[in-house]
């Protein structure tokens, strides 16, 4: 039994020896990092504050132990926050029914690691593959903007009634105006100026830019009479370990929750990945996708027993943990470790943080979230990926998030399965440097009288049979060749429609006197032609490893009378006629 595929923190571990400083001031950066963000994450999520501890302490070690990367640094992020809102809102609200709320919100964390295991296991980490980039870019747009609006009512101190969508959110603040905490204002406005001026003009403090704004946003709430001037804090945060609760199963919420489990792991392991990734480019870490699903599975699954919600990957945190210096996973876990003293010993002063300030640091976050530089590259690039984008956007803002998602991905389904069924199909001719080219780019191009020459790039496979069989149809009614050479180098692959339709176009040819070839054909477009008994009713002598073998062969079987009267003589075995 390899013990180093079931705990696959053995392959790292003995070079904790060498790198266990570097691992330590990382890993200590990164728990002064995840403070804001855990409280933050955990109003978005609709949690009480000491949720997000919880998840940032524990999420982050179990994923260190069984992931793949060495700097993926999990926990509570934006977009699995706000899809736990999404979902969990549709059957309880946390501001009257906190306690079933909080549930079935663990719950759902369980169901969405288990999806993530049973992937990860399956070894379906290609699946993410299938998630373009505009649903992911497009989704976090929304959820930005979502986020931010959702932020209005602790930004102005007015009570917007729970439930409401974007457009009431902002009708209400326009009608009640007159209601506004010109403290709280004053409170959420200066504590966004600050972390975007430190962020901007001091860079050494940047990484701590969330950190120091929350603070200072604290003393002004303070300094401004706290909750006798109506400013709102986030209240008693429990000093002690999350407790151990077995969630609770209720098939009924099981049945209700699996669509959005489902929408919660996909998203939460298509960012997971992204950021692995990311950090992998510079870091130049070999990873294994299926390896990291089962790692953000079980930093599901276990964390879920400790009273914790969904987690994933945090771009933000992975960022700071490379940065900082980290060689290794370990500072993963030294993060969450450190984060638990601090929940011990200093969980009574994150009490007195005004719900204004983290309301400003929200808007930040919401407003990260929008990657204004990759919208304009898909603005100027695709109209396509112009379309799944702006789909996913509209879904995330006037749907339900799983809905949003499931949109976009289908909308990019249809578009990949329309390219992929229209396979490039070229007719070839040599030019002035003997080269083979598509005779539509040069008028020059020469083209033997006796062998059309094409090129197929794509894959020959139910989606695409129509199309490539429309072309040699048209071939065939010109009745301009007898006899046709396939350069195959372009076929990805070929299915059992491909196959037999192949054949039976083969056998068409045949009929007519002539003969279709193939050159350069991959092994892995052969597997089915000779599985399924295909290549050896086409002929093995008509498949080539190179076109150059194939037409010196090709050239005996064509008419000499008409290779004596031609006066193009492309080939090399033209000459000799």
């Amino acid at each position: 039994m390899n013990l180093k595929k079931i705990f696959p923190f053995l392959l790292w571990l003995p070079l904790v020896k060498k790198t266990w400083k570097d691992d330590f001031i990382a890993g200590i950066t990164g728990t002064i990092i995840v403070i804001p963000q855990a409280v933050a994450f955990a109003l978005i999520a609709g949690m009480p504050p000491v949720y997000g501890f919880y998840i940032a302490m524990i999420a982050p070690i179990i994923a260190a132990l069984w992931g793949s990367s060495y700097h993926l640094i999990s926990g509570p992020t934006t977009t699995s926050s706000i899809v736990v809102f999404a979902i969990i809102t549709k059957y309880y609200h946390p501001e009257n029914e906190i306690d079933m709320y909080i549930s079935m919100t663990i719950v759902l964390s369980f169901m969405a690691g288990v999806i993530k295991l049973l992937m990860g296991l399956f070894k379906m980490g290609k699946l993410v593959d299938f998630v373009s980039n505009s649903v992911v870019i497009g989704f976090t747009a929304g959820a930005g903007i979502l986020i931010a609006f959702k932020q209005l009512k602790h930004v102005f101190g007015i009570k917007v009634p729970q439930g409401s969508k974007i457009y009431e959110v902002v009708n209400y603040i326009i009608l009640h105006i007159r209601e506004t905490n010109k403290y709280t204002l004053i409170v959420a406005l200066i504590t966004l100026l600050i972390a975007i001026l430190i962020k901007k003009y001091i860079k050494i403090l940047g990484r701590f830019n969330l950190l120091i704004a929350m603070v200072l946003g604290t003393l002004l709430a303070i300094y401004l009479g706290g909750e006798k001037s109506g400013i709102q804090t986030v209240g008693h945060i429990p000093n002690h370990l999350p407790p151990f609760k077995v969630p609770y199963f209720s098939l009924d919420w099981l049945q209700k929750l699996f669509p959005g489990a489902i929408v919660l792991a996909l998203l939460g392991l298509v960012e997971a990945i992204s950021i692995s990734r990311s950090v992998a480019l510079h870091s130049h870490q070999k990873l294994n996708n299926n390896q990291e699903f089962i790692g953000q599975g079980l930093s599901n699954i276990i964390p879920s027993f400790f009273s914790c919600y969904a987690s994933s990957g945090s771009f933000t945190r992975s960022g700071v943990n490379y940065q900082a210096g980290a060689k290794t996973p370990l500072s993963a876990i030294i993060a969450g470790i450190g984060l638990i003293f601090v929940l011990l010993f200093g969980a009574k002063y994150a009490s007195f943080l005004p719900k204004p300030a983290m309301g400003g640091i929200i808007l930040l976050v919401g407003y990260n979230l929008i990657d204004i530089k990759h919208i304009k590259l898909i603005y100027k690039t695709s109209r396509r990926e112009l379309l799944v984008f702006t789909l996913t956007l509209l879904g995330t803002l006037f749907l339900h998030l799983e809905q949003a998602v499931i949109l976009g991905i289908a909308v990019s389904l249809i578009f990949y399965l329309e390219r992929t069924s229209k396979p490039n199909v070229a007719e070839l001719g040599l030019n002035k440097s003997k080269k083979f080219i598509n005779i539509i780019r040069d008028s020059s191009i020469k083209e033997c009288p006796q062998l059309k020459v094409i090129r197929i790039d794509g894959s020959i496979y139910f989606g695409a049979v129509e199309e490539v069989s429309n072309f040699f149809t048209g071939l065939y009614e010109k009745n301009e060749s007898k006899y046709i050479l396939v350069l195959s180098n372009g076929i990805n692959f070929i299915d059992l429609a491909g196959a037999e339709w192949l054949t039976h176009e083969v056998e068409k040819w045949r009929e007519k006197g002539g003969q279709i070839y193939f050159s350069g054909m991959k092994l892995v477009s052969q597997d089915v032609l000779i599985k399924g008994g295909f290549f050896e009713k086409i002929g093995t002598k008509y498949f080539f490893k190179d076109k150059n073998t194939a037409i010196a062969s090709i050239f005996k079987n064509l008419d000499k009378n008409i290779c004596n009267g031609c006066e193009l003589k492309i080939f090399s075995e033209c000459k000799n006629t």
